[in-house]
C-alpha cells in the first residue's frame, strides 16, 4: 500500500491532518494556505482557528484573537470524533492559548506535530505576543517531532543573531534541547544564491544540509505556513522525519516556482499550491 492510500476495517479513509492556526483573510498564509496544501497532497484537513486577521498582500491591519475557551471546543470537536494522523500548529498569539493547545495535545496523546513558531507576518507585523515565547519553547516544542522556524524566528528563541552555516547548526541542537525530535531552520534569510534549510535529528546528532536554488519572486507569502503543513501531510501519510522535510522541501519550492508567474495583489503574492493539478 503506498503513501496515498489508507484502509481501514470499513474501507477507503483519509490522511487526517489538524492545522491549530489563524485565518489570513488574503488567503495566503494561514489556516487557508494550510488546508490547499493538505488537499494538494492527499490528506483531510481539518482546522482549529486561534485567530482572525484582517490581511492582504501588503500586510496584517488586524487581530482578533479567538478565546482559548473556544479553541478547546474545536479541538475536542476533532480529537474525540474524527482523530488525527498529523497536526500542524502555526500561529498561537498567547502564552494562555500555547498553554490550552498543550494541555489539549497531552491529554488526547497525540503524536506527529509539526510546531512552526510564527511570530511575525512577511510584512514584519507581530502575531506572537513577547511573553508567549518562552512558554512556546517550554510546553509545546517538547511536544513536537518537528520545529521548524525561519532565522527570525530563531533568534527571538535563542535571544542571538544567526550569521552563517555555523550559527544554525549551534542554535540547532540549542533549540532542540527542549524537547523536540527535530529542528528545521529554514535558511531563506541567509544573503547567499542558495535557499539552504538545515534540519537537525536530534536523536540521531545528525544534521542534514537540504539546498535549493533560490527563487527570484515576490509572491512568497505563506511559504513557511506551506512548508510545515507539506511535513505535516507526508508525516501523516507514515513518511519518517527526514523523509518527510525533504519531499515538503520539493513541494514548496515548486509551488514557489509555479506561483512566481502569477500578480495577485499589489504586495507579497501567494505560492502556487495546485501547480501539479493546474498551472
Amino acid at each position: 500500500m503506498n503513501e496515498n492510500q489508507k484502509q481501514s476495517e470499513h474501507g477507503k479513509t483519509y490522511h487526517r491532518v489538524l492545522t491549530i492556526a489563524g485565518s489570513d483573510s488574503g488567503g495566503g498564509a494561514g489556516i487557508q494556505a494550510d488546508l490547499k496544501t493538505f488537499s494538494a497532497l492527499g490528506c483531510y484537513g481539518m482546522s482549529v482557528i486561534t485567530a482572525l486577521t484582517a490581511q492582504n498582500t501588503k500586510g496584517v491591519t488586524g487581530v482578533h484573537a479567538i478565546p482559548a475557551s473556544f479553541a478547546t471546543e474545536q479541538m475536542e470537536a476533532v480529537f474525540t470524533d474524527i482523530g488525527v494522523d498529523a497536526v500542524k500548529i502555526g500561529m498561537l498569539y498567547s502564552a494562555e492559548l500555547i498553554e490550552t493547545v498543550a494541555r489539549q495535545l497531552i491529554k488526547h496523546g497525540i503524536h506527529r506535530i509539526v510546531l512552526d513558531p510564527v511570530m511575525a507576518a512577511q510584512s514584519g507585523d507581530k502575531l506572537l505576543q513577547d511573553e508567549a515565547v518562552e512558554v512556546l519553547a517550554k510546553r509545546l516544542m517538547p511536544l513536537a517531532d518537528v520545529v521548524t522556524p525561519n532565522l527570525p524566528e530563531a533568534e527571538i528563541l535563542l535571544g542571538r543573531k544567526l550569521q552563517d552555516a555555523k550559527d544554525m547548526q549551534d542554535a540547532a541542537k540549542t533549540l532542540a534541547g527542549h524537547g523536540s525530535q527535530s529542528i528545521l531552520i529554514k535558511g531563506g534569510h541567509l544573503k547567499n544564491s542558495t535557499s539552504a534549510d538545515l534540519l537537525y535529528l536530534a536523536r540521531e546528532n545528525r544534521f542534514v544540509v537540504l539546498k535549493g536554488d533560490r527563487i527570484e519572486t515576490r509572491n512568497n507569502h505563506g511559504t513557511g505556513c506551506t512548508l510545515s503543513s507539506a511535513i505535516a501531510s507526508y508525516l501523516a501519510k507514515g513518511c519518517g522525519i527526514e523523509h518527510a522535510v525533504r519531499k515538503a522541501k520539493t513541494y514548496i519550492s515548486e509551488a514557489i516556482r509555479a506561483g512566481a508567474r502569477y500578480k495577485i495583489g499589489h504586495g507579497h503574492g501567494p505560492v502556487h499550491h495546485f501547480f501539479e493539478f493546474w498551472g
